[in-house]
């Protein structure tokens, strides 16, 4: 029997930034029964140059980011397929971005587009009677189901904190536990000792944008030694990585063709020499856009160095576009993609994504954005992928509604935790030896 889709609502709630953010309730009917699915978009503060276009008011109501216009999209969208079968995803995201028309959904806005995207595709999970994490096997063929690792981030640096770090996220990765609880369990108990030493030492303990405390550190050393320091005194040395998020896109000078490090500009061959020193003397295990999304040339000569022992990340590089993605595979200039479901604005493109990355041998990491929600979909795609989530520090209820939601699925549905599964093959080189 044909799902077709009913009605839309769409209105705002507010994010984790005081911004709105904006939700859709999809109503679909099947066997003469209304099942409904809803999503709230999340909105990044890093943003890639080539994401998709959030559509935002630009007057004076919530200081510009209004989302009158996205809300008027989303009854556009309704009006114009009401009644329409929405059981195929991938024709039914196809029909939404014809209507848009352009390149970066400029016109209904990829904050729209997603909304309706994904409130179709939950709504049509609920009428199917399934988990949202079962449901996507339909879209990714993956039956495999684990619960993801957690890149925890603990420090915030960057866009996301007032303070004099230049790198964006310093996080811990419990990898080595046998479930996903323990390795919760651990991220916890280390955000608190990491709380405790740096209230002992006299640094601030406010938090930025993704719960990550915000100490006015100096240097990534700096952050790194602290975090080791916490994962030792909570007894778990050598069981829990460290993963950083460079953002390097915001610390580079177009002008000047360098990266602002530390008030002084430097090329990317000395920030490539930070990366080693960090490297030789942490645990780190992934390091996210270490290079602008347009240093394709520093990316390749990394990669090239250390893609059989760490993970390399592209978040701006690939921005979840099949495209950027494919040049990136190309090129090897990268091993892992970050997946954003906004970046893209569809939940099929975002699919697209994941299976070629699979395809070529890279990684998914699955992530949230720094204003977030409530909204966990997020911890049912990570499921479904098996890999990692990325989702802030296990503080702020934004982020935890992502821990907490894996939580249930463990305790409900009995799913194992892919723990050191995702790392393998970089175990040797990083954990016992640390021989780059």
């Amino acid at each position: 029997m044909n799902v077709v889709l009913k009605d839309l609502r769409a209105f705002w709630v507010l994010d984790s930034r005081a911004n709105p953010a904006l939700e859709v309730w999809a109503f679909v009917e099947k066997n003469g029964k209304v099942f409904n699915g809803s999503f709230i978009v999340p909105s990044g503060a890093s943003t890639g140059e080539f994401e998709a276009l959030e559509l935002r008011d630009s007057g004076k109501e919530f200081h510009g980011k209004g989302l009158n216009k996205a809300i008027q999209s989303v009854y556009y969208i309704r009006d114009h397929f009401f009644n329409t079968i929405v059981d195929d995803l991938f024709l039914f995201d196809k029909k939404l971005l014809d209507l848009d028309g352009t390149d970066n959904k400029s016109k209904l806005g990829a904050n729209a587009i997603l909304g309706v995207s994904m409130s179709v595709a939950k709504a049509l999970a609920n009428s199917f009677d399934m988990p949202f994490f079962k449901f996507l096997t339909l879209l990714t063929g993956s039956k495999d189901y684990y619960l993801p690792v957690p890149f925890m981030n603990i420090i915030n640096g960057g866009v996301h904190a007032d303070n004099k770090l230049d790198f964006q996220e310093f996080m811990i990765c419990p990898v080595f536990f046998d479930s996903f609880s323990d390795a919760l369990k651990a991220g916890s108990e280390i955000y608190n000792s990491l709380k405790k030493i740096l209230k002992k030492e006299g640094y601030s303990i406010s938090v930025g944008d993704e719960g990550g405390f915000a100490p006015n550190f100096s240097t990534p050393f700096q952050a790194c030694e602290y975090i080791i320091k916490a994962i030792d005194d909570s007894g778990y040395n050598d069981r829990v990585l460290l993963a950083l998020d460079v953002a390097a896109s915001s610390m580079f000078d177009n002008s000047k063709n360098l990266y602002k490090y530390q008030d002084s500009f430097i090329s990317s061959d000395d920030l490539m020499k930070i990366y080693d020193d960090l490297l030789l003397k942490y645990p780190i295990i992934s390091i996210e856009d270490p290079f602008a999304e347009e240093d394709w040339d520093s990316w390749i000569k990394f990669t090239k160095k250390y893609g059989n022992k760490i993970n390399i990340v592209g978040d701006d590089l690939f921005v979840t576009n099949v495209q950027r993605l494919s040049k990136g595979i190309k090129l090897q200039a990268s091993n892992s993609i970050l997946i954003k479901l906004n970046q893209i604005g569809t939940l099929t493109e975002t699919i697209n994504a994941i299976n070629l990355a699979k395809e070529n041998g890279f990684s998914s990491i699955i992530s949230h954005r720094s204003g977030e929600t409530e909204d966990n979909t997020i911890s049912h795609i990570a499921t479904n992928v098996g890999y990692s989530i990325k989702t802030g520090a296990p503080a702020r209820s934004e982020r935890n509604s992502k821990y907490n939601e894996l939580r249930r699925i463990e305790e409900f549905y009995n799913i194992g935790f892919v723990g050191e599964r995702v790392l393998g093959k970089f175990y040797e080189d990083r954990v016992v030896s640390r021989n780059i």
